[in-house]
C-alpha cells in the first residue's frame, strides 16, 4: 500500500503539472514548489535551529499561529520554517514576519521528503490539524526529528479508522505527540493503541483573543454603525444559498442594518448582490465616513477585514452552512454577539458547543432564519446575554497555546 501511496502521489504531482496550464491555482502550486529547494537552499542558515511548522492553507495556519509566536517570544534562540500547501495560504501569508522561511511544501515523494528535510535540517516539526503525509512522517520518525500534532479532531469516519485504512493509520504513530481538541479524539485513538495524546483544545481560540485585541479601526464601518441603537447584523463569509434568505429579511425589515462580507467578491458577484438589494447600499472601497450614513447595507469588497468588522455588529451571521460548511464562528463570538449559521456544523465542535451554551444558532432555512431573527430584534437584553454566553465560551476554553508548549519539550 505504501507503494500504491507513493505512486498515486506521482500521479497526482503529473495531474498537477498538466493542470498548471489552463488553472491559476495549479500554476502557482506547481511554480511555488519548483522554487522551494532555491529558496531554502538561500535562507536556511545551516547555524541555525529551525522548528517546522506545516499548514495546509490559510485556515491552518491561523490556527498554528498563536504557537508560533509564543515560541518566538519565549524561545528566541530557536528560527521558525513554516510551509504550505495550497496557494491559498501561500500567496497570502508569504510575507509574514513571524516566519524566518516561508515556502511551498514538495510533494510527498520519497526523493522530494528527503531533499527537502536535507535543506530545511529541522530539529522539530509541528503539522497543523490535518496535515498526514505518510512519507514525510516516516522520514521524520526515522531520523529523529520530534514531530507533533497540534488542535487536531479525529472522527470514526476518516479513513484511519477504516478497516482498510490500517496501513495510513501508520502515520498516526510517527507523531511524538498528538495534541487534540476534545476528549472524543483521544478516545478514539486509544481504541487503536495510540495513546501518546493530550487533550489541550482548538489554538483558534487563543488567535481570536489576539485577533480582537489588535482589530483595526475602521472609521468607516463605525459611521455606518452609528450609534448602536439601530440592529446591525453583520454577515461574514456568505455563499449565494446564504445570501438568498439574508436578502429577503433584510429588503423586508427597514429596522436592520446589514454589512455583508461575501466569500468572493469578485465583479460579477458585487453587482449581483447590488442588484437584489431593495434598500440603498455602498461599497466599502467606494465610502468616506459621511458617505455610509444613508445607507442601509454596507457591502465588503476587500480581504482582511472580517475580524475586525465583527466589533460594531449586534449580531452575526457566519456564511458556508449551507453548503460544504460553516466558516469561523468564534471571530464573532469573541466580541460578544449572538451568532447564527446554517445547518452544515456537526463537523465544527466550537458551533456545537455553542449552541449547547446558548450562545450560537444554527437555522435549517429561512423560516428559522426570520424567527430568530425577530426575536433577536425584538429583545435587546436577551440579545446581550446570548452574547455574553457567546463571549465566555471563547474565554473559557483559551489558554490552548500554553498547554501545547508546555508539553512540546525543546531542545536547549
Amino acid at each position: 500500500m505504501r507503494l500504491l501511496y507513493t505512486f498515486a502521489l506521482h500521479l497526482y504531482s503529473f495531474s498537477v503539472e498538466i493542470a498548471s496550464f489552463f488553472v491559476r491555482k495549479a500554476r502557482l502550486t506547481r511554480l511555488g514548489q519548483w522554487h522551494t529547494n532555491g529558496i531554502l537552499r538561500e535562507k536556511i542558515d545551516r547555524n541555525a535551529r529551525y522548528v517546522w511548522f506545516h499548514a495546509a492553507s490559510l485556515g491552518e495556519f491561523e490556527q498554528g499561529r498563536p504557537l508560533m509566536e509564543m515560541l518566538r517570544r519565549r524561545y528566541p534562540q530557536y528560527k521558525i520554517l513554516l510551509t504550505f500547501f495550497s496557494p491559498s495560504g501561500y500567496e497570502v501569508r508569504k510575507n509574514y514576519d513571524g516566519a524566518d522561511v516561508i515556502c511551498y511544501l514538495p510533494f510527498d515523494t520519497p526523493y522530494k521528503v528527503r531533499k527537502f528535510l536535507h535543506l530545511a535540517n529541522p530539529v522539530m516539526a509541528v503539522f497543523i490539524k490535518y496535515e498526514f503525509w505518510l512519507n514525510y512522517l516516516s522520514e521524520l520518525k526515522r531520523r529523529g526529528i520530534p514531530t507533533y500534532l497540534v488542535s487536531a479532531v479525529f472522527r470514526r469516519e476518516q479513513l484511519f479508522f477504516k478497516n482498510y485504512g490500517q496501513w495510513y493509520r501508520r502515520a498516526l504513530f510517527c507523531f511524538d505527540r498528538l495534541f487534540v481538541q476534545d476528549k472524543a479524539s483521544a478516545q478514539l485513538l486509544a481504541e487503536y493503541g495510540i495513546t501518546n495524546v493530550s487533550i489541550c483544545g482548538d489554538t483558534r481560540f487563543d488567535r481570536v483573543l489576539a485577533v480582537q485585541r489588535q482589530a483595526q479601526l475602521l472609521p468607516a464601518v463605525k459611521a455606518f454603525a452609528g450609534d448602536g441603537r439601530q440592529p446591525l447584523l453583520v454577515a461574514g463569509s456568505t455563499w449565494p444559498q446564504d445570501e438568498e434568505l439574508l436578502f429577503s429579511y433584510f429588503n423586508a425589515h427597514p429596522e436592520v442594518k446589514l454589512i455583508i462580507a461575501p466569500h468572493e467578491i469578485h465583479r460579477e458577484h458585487l453587482v449581483d448582490i447590488e442588484s437584489r438589494l431593495r434598500r440603498p447600499s455602498v461599497r466599502l472601497s467606494e465610502t468616506n465616513d459621511q458617505s455610509v450614513t444613508d445607507k442601509d447595507c454596507l457591502i465588503i469588497d476587500s480581504f482582511g477585514l472580517l475580524s475586525s468588522i465583527y466589533r460594531y455588529g449586534q449580531i452575526a451571521y457566519i456564511g458556508g452552512g449551507f453548503g460544504k460548511g460553516i466558516h469561523n464562528t468564534l471571530e464573532a463570538a469573541v466580541y460578544g454577539i449572538p451568532v447564527i449559521f446554517g445547518p452544515k456544523y456537526q463537523k465544527f465542535r466550537e458551533a456545537k458547543e455553542l449552541i449547547a451554551a446558548g450562545g450560537g444558532f444554527s437555522v435549517p432555512d429561512e423560516a428559522a432564519f426570520v424567527e430568530r431573527m425577530n426575536d433577536l430584534v425584538a429583545h435587546p437584553e436577551s440579545r446581550r446575554q446570548t452574547g455574553c454566553i457567546a463571549d465566555s465560551y471563547v474565554k473559557q476554553n483559551s489558554g490552548v497555546t500554553e498547554c501545547i508548549l508546555l508539553e512540546m519539550p525543546l531542545l536547549s
